[in-house]
């Protein structure tokens, strides 16, 4: 049996990495990144996940941040480091937008700031996004589970 868990993780590296690219490089040629997905994960079906990925972030940015910036108590998003605002942006994404299981965006998103970022970003990125996921539960009238 084949384990999906890693090919998703690939799959948001690669996304994590374009999407610091945007923020360090907002004049880059995006058609760039297509080939360079596919190039990295050659899989149609990760191929598919990550652009999926990466045209949400992007689509949803200003939402993500406004909503991001809202949960992080005593940080701007502009103070963060460049990977973890990042991850932090694609963990959102999956939270607001997709119906991946938010334990699991969650997890995932503290195993790319631990390869990504410092000995600090993990529980960092842990903290916000928790605190995202309850705010939208909250906000839906539904109890964290």
């Amino acid at each position: 049996m084949t384990r999906t868990i890693p090919d998703r993780r690939n799959a948001r590296i690669v996304v994590v990495q374009i999407l610091y690219q945007d923020d360090v490089n907002p004049e880059h040629n995006p058609a760039w990144d297509e080939e360079w997905i596919k190039r990295r994960l050659r899989h149609p079906e990760l191929v598919a996940f990550a652009k999926s990925l990466l045209a949400g972030v992007r689509l949803y940015q200003r939402e993500i941040d406004d909503r991001l910036s809202a949960v992080a108590e005593n940080w701007s998003l502009s103070r963060m480091a460049i990977t973890d605002r990042n991850i932090l942006r694609l963990g959102a994404y999956e939270l607001l937008y997709t119906d991946t299981p938010p334990r699991v965006v969650i997890d995932e998103a503290v195993e790319l700031a631990k390869l990504f970022g410092s000995q600090q970003s993990g529980p960092f990125v842990n903290g916000i996004l928790d605190r995202l996921y309850r705010d939208i539960m909250a906000q839906r009238g539904t109890s964290v589970e």
